[in-house]
């Protein structure tokens, strides 16, 4: 008999379906803070509109707002961020963007709850795992400044107590975590993501798919995630199509948002990830693959050396979520990838095999690589899937 236990986080609250101004001005209200802290993606402060839309619905409590977060969450750029909330005296940050920037703010809301203002002042708080799989998580007081996030992306970040942060000094993405670092509330508002790249969504949608397939194949999976990643997997099938084949279409979106929420829930739950994840960490943080990319060019290749009699009866679930039960997961998945136009291999994202021997080697320092169906005993067999996919 399975035993386990479902950990959940500080996420109180999602609302979806609704305006991000009037769902905002109804979570500060009910928060009861006066001064509110605007993290967003460029690209939309530059559009205006929809940032515009938020500020007014909050009836003058924005006390500043930043915009140019790079890719990946760089440290130095999270305190910076930091240090404007800080001179803003701010009471509570909300985002309006992608994953880059959810991550950012989790980061910086660490660093005002323990004064961080210099790039090491991070390293305490960096859970790292050894190359044999051995993993240390520091525990430490997690942030009480309330967090909102409203996501224009669907890699689902906003929903997990983690955090990923680039060190400039390493060229290393590195993880966060504390349960209390996740958000207070979600706001899903469709409309909010018409402006983003279709690339952009429909990649990081992959990503959310990628999600929900490597904690159905998981060896830690339970009935709890099975629910949720096997219906998520089915509104991001069906929901990705439809914005493919109308970006309008806001029923598409919306079905899209939620079942890249359903797919996070194996996060929160501690359900184990395995190879596309943690390639998939290595090919972003060092290697600049942008995040749902690094699942398009990994999940199919890395399903594919997975099969076995062992884990054919999950990665069969994948397929009859899918909606045919006949053919391999592997090629489903590779098949729904190059209809959307998004790349399937290493080299359509940069990625040479001159590449492979280090991002085999730092693969292995994630905790991932070494949860995944079939153990991955060392570099070399991180090479053969990179071999796959390249």
């Amino acid at each position: 008999m399975q035993t386990g236990a479902v950990t959940f986080t500080r996420l109180e609250r999602v609302t979806y379906g609704m305006s991000v101004g009037e769902a905002l001005a109804d979570a500060v209200k009910r928060a009861g803070v006066s001064r509110v802290f605007i993290l967003a993606s460029r690209a939309l402060v530059v559009r205006n509109q929809e940032i515009q839309s938020a500020i007014e619905s909050l009836d003058g409590k924005v006390c500043g707002i930043y915009s140019g977060m790079p890719p990946h969450t760089p440290r130095d750029a999270v305190l910076e961020a930091a240090e404007s909330a800080r001179k803003g005296r701010a009471e509570m940050i909300v985002t309006i963007g992608g994953g880059s920037i959810t991550d950012a703010a989790k980061a910086v809301c660490l660093a005002i709850e323990h004064d961080l203002k210099e790039v090491p002042d991070f390293d305490p708080f960096i859970v790292r795992t050894a190359a044999d799989g051995s993993t240390v998580a520091p525990e430490y007081r997690a942030p009480s400044l309330p967090l909102i996030c409203c996501p224009t992306t669907l890699s689902a970040g906003e929903y997990n107590p983690l955090a990923g942060v680039s060190d400039p000094r390493k060229g290393i993405k590195q993880a966060i975590r504390s349960q209390g670092m996740a958000p207070s509330e979600v706001i899903l508002d469709p409309a909010l993501t018409l402006p983003t790249p279709e690339w952009l969504w429909l990649s990081t949608g992959v990503r959310a798919i990628d999600h929900c397939v490597e904690a159905i194949c998981s060896p830690t999976a339970n009935a709890y995630c099975d629910a949720q990643s096997l219906y998520g997997l089915r509104l991001l099938t069906t929901g990705l199509k439809g914005t493919k084949t109308d970006p309008t279409d806001l029923q598409a979106r919306s079905d899209s948002q939620l079942g890249a929420w359903l797919s996070m829930s194996s996060v929160q739950a501690g359900v184990s990830k395995g190879a596309s994840h943690a390639i998939g960490h290595i090919l972003g943080g060092s290697f600049g693959v942008s995040h749902g990319h690094t699942s398009c060019v990994m999940l199919p290749h890395v399903m594919r050396w997975n099969l076995s009699k062992d884990t054919e009866k999950r990665q069969r679930l994948v397929s009859e979520a899918m909606g045919d039960a006949q053919r391999p997961a592997s090629d489903l998945i590779q098949d729904f990838i190059r209809d959307l136009g998004m790349p399937s291999t290493l080299k359509e994202v940069g990625v040479t095999e001159a590449d492979f021997q280090r991002c085999a080697e730092l693969s292995m320092h994630d905790r991932w690589i070494h949860t995944n169906p079939r153990p991955i005993k060392g570099p070399e067999d991180v090479l053969e899937i990179l071999k796959l996919a390249a």
